[in-house]
């Protein structure tokens, strides 16, 4: 089980991106390797808006399409809650609200490992996919 962040969907992405090909290696290694991955369906939004704004229309339909192949942890007022609870006892300026709602989405889900190019994940505990 392996959870995706915005920061590896925008890599795989964008052709131009420093972390580009390293994504698709490693997008490629995990799918040979039969490996789940999971997200929340605030990272869409956060992926979708990020790819609209910065690559275009067809690059958000591109992705929803794609996107149906993982599993998507869907957001309810609990689990909204309790991100809450945990980004006023640990948000910094950097550390954004959909970051500490992948925290709390991967400790329930008992994911232990993130494909991200955002190091915020380790600081959290987690391991890098890939690392």
């Amino acid at each position: 089980m392996i959870f995706l962040d915005t920061s590896a969907i925008y890599a795989l992405a964008d052709e131009g991106d420093e972390n580009h090909e390293k994504a698709k290696e490693l997008f490629e290694l995990a799918l040979s390797q039969s490996q789940q991955f999971f997200l929340h369906n605030y990272i869409l939004i956060e992926a979708g808006a990020l790819l609209q704004r910065r690559l275009g229309l067809e690059q958000i339909k591109q992705f929803l399409k794609e996107a149906t192949r993982f599993h998507t942890i869907w957001i309810d007022s609990s689990l909204h809650k309790l991100t809450e609870d945990y980004f006023y006892k640990n948000a910094t300026r950097k550390l954004s609200f959909v970051d500490c709602t992948s925290f709390v989405v991967m400790r329930q889900q008992g994911i232990t490992e993130a494909f991200a190019f955002d190091d915020d994940f380790q600081k959290a505990g987690f391991r890098l996919y890939g690392k």
